[in-house]
């Protein structure tokens, strides 16, 4: 009778230690973000960590039309980070993602040489023959490929540039033709030209040459129960997330609204 009333005191006390933990307490979720988000998302995963252990955050990273797709078709990812607004927003109208989407931050597309001095270079130069391969990301569903052919055609270059463009399926891969010298100069997100491994020189591409590139994130269908999914949600709301995204380049504007 003793080792009975013992268990059950033992099983009772478990019982109130797990459900004092808090809701994020030894859970995952699942992220589908931005290519142009690497750097940035990673470092900001760090710090959550660091502040909540025991907290596992997997990030798949793409083109965000890509990610939109395999979420539509449901893959079971709880958060969407797009670099364009229009993503998201399409999910909730396709009821795969919940609530209203928030900007977390303003990218800017740059021209980035791993090999050359871009000083002085502009989108109209890239006619001349010292540029024989010019990376972008598909337009089709790569945000900064999209904002990169807005900015060739503003320059009254894109046809002519054609024959040059090696295309990347996402920003990063863009950023890796660059890298390894597949391609001379190419479009790429700030973020990748000003992370600490980039090596070369960028210069900025006047942000009047395309659509603003406002980027928003979501909470999906698949994450619209999980705790840790909207903790880390407004997390990503907070100065320190912010500071970082500022230290990669991106215009981080007034938070909207918390996220519930």
């Amino acid at each position: 009778m003793m080792k009975t009333t013992s268990a059950r005191l033992i099983l009772a006390c478990a019982l109130s230690f797990a459900l004092s933990l808090p809701a994020t307490a030894q859970t995952k979720i699942s992220v589908a973000a931005a290519a142009d988000l690497h750097g940035v998302l990673d470092r900001i995963i760090e710090t959550y960590n660091s502040e909540h252990p025991g907290v596992q955050i997997d990030v798949v990273y793409g083109s965000s039309g890509n990610l939109t797709t395999q979420i539509e078709q449901g893959a079971p990812f709880d958060v969407f980070f797009s670099a364009d607004s229009d993503f998201p927003e399409r999910l909730v109208r396709n009821g795969k993602a919940v609530g209203k989407p928030l900007q977390y931050a303003e990218g800017h597309i740059v021209l980035w040489s791993a090999s050359m001095d871009l000083k002085g270079v502009t989108v109209q130069q890239l006619t001349q023959p010292r540029f024989t391969r010019i990376a972008i990301a598909n337009p089709a569903h790569a945000p900064y490929g999209k904002r990169s052919e807005q900015a060739l055609r503003a320059a009254g270059v894109w046809d002519a540039v054609q024959p040059k463009i090696v295309m990347g399926e996402n920003i990063a891969q863009t950023a890796q033709f660059i890298r390894s010298g597949n391609a001379q100069i190419g479009f790429v997100a700030e973020s990748f030209a000003r992370s600490p491994e980039a090596k070369g020189s960028y210069v900025v591409v006047p942000t009047s040459m395309y659509q603003p590139l406002k980027q928003s994130f979501v909470l999906t269908q698949h994450g619209a129960n999980a705790a840790l999914a909207k903790d880390f949600m407004a997390y990503v709301q907070g100065s320190k997330a912010r500071a970082v995204f500022v230290q990669y380049g991106f215009y981080v504007p007034e938070i909207a609204a918390p996220v519930h």
